[in-house]
């Protein structure tokens, strides 16, 4: 057992460029998504609100769709399906040849749409959550939109879409692995690509596995010091 083990632990040394240049990918891959997720949640919760009726058709469709439809079956409609239209209309219009959207690009672009509207309702949740009677004092002492944003919704937006936030940010890093499916370099492509020259294909899936652990360990402490930051003053009740 011990030798074995061994054996396991030289081959993640001898692949760990490898397994950290994917690690990397993957980080890079979930904080970019995530900023778009965050833009596309603000602007649909924004929608959701508005007394705009083509705003709120408009958002209740896009949360709609992208929940219901799989994330990878999203992914590969864009990769895919996305290259082949923006190749037809260069051929229509003559601006262009040829385009070719990148697997990166692709993995950004859907897992952010895609999570942006789990966001969206996150954040019209928390912001149905604030006391009306708040912002019409800030009305009322004559702040402007942003002010009454800045100082009054933001802060406590923040707090209360923070527990659904952090749900959708964990669950978030781990749909990263479905980029592996059209071909980008990720720590999930590049461990089964050593795995399979190995053939020690489960000693680099439960690398990968630890990998992911520490990811979502380290997200998880910066979410609870955020709770912690934005939750200062607030008296939680004690159970019994």
């Amino acid at each position: 057992m011990r030798i074995a083990a061994s054996a396991d632990m030289d081959l993640i040394i001898e692949y760990q460029g490898q397994l950290m240049a994917g690690t990397w990918v993957t980080i890079r891959l979930a904080l970019l998504s995530l900023l778009l997720a965050v833009m596309f949640g603000l602007l649909g919760a924004w929608a959701k609100l508005s007394k705009n009726i083509v705003a709120q058709k408009t958002a209740a469709g896009y949360t709609t769709v992208v929940r219901g439809v799989p994330d990878l079956v999203l992914i590969l409609l864009v990769f895919f399906g996305g290259q082949e239209l923006a190749n037809q209309i260069g051929a229509l219009t003559g601006l262009w040849d040829y385009a070719e959207i990148s697997q990166f690009a692709a993995g950004v672009g859907t897992i952010g749409v895609v999570f942006g509207g789990y966001m969206t309702e996150t954040f019209r949740g928390a912001i149905l959550a604030i006391p009306r009677g708040q912002i019409e004092a800030g009305i009322a002492c004559g702040m402007t939109r942003l002010t009454i944003f800045r100082r009054i919704i933001w802060p406590q937006m923040v707090r209360y879409a923070l527990p659904g936030f952090s749900n959708n940010w964990l669950v978030q890093i781990k749909s990263t692995a479905l980029v592996s499916v059209i071909g980008l370099q990720d720590v999930v492509y590049n461990g089964f690509v050593a795995g399979r020259s190995t053939r020690q294909l489960f000693t680099f899936m439960f690398a990968v596995l630890m990998i992911y652990l520490v990811l979502t360990a380290v997200s998880d402490a910066g979410l609870r010091w955020l709770d912690k930051k934005y939750s200062k003053g607030i008296v939680r009740s004690e159970d019994g």
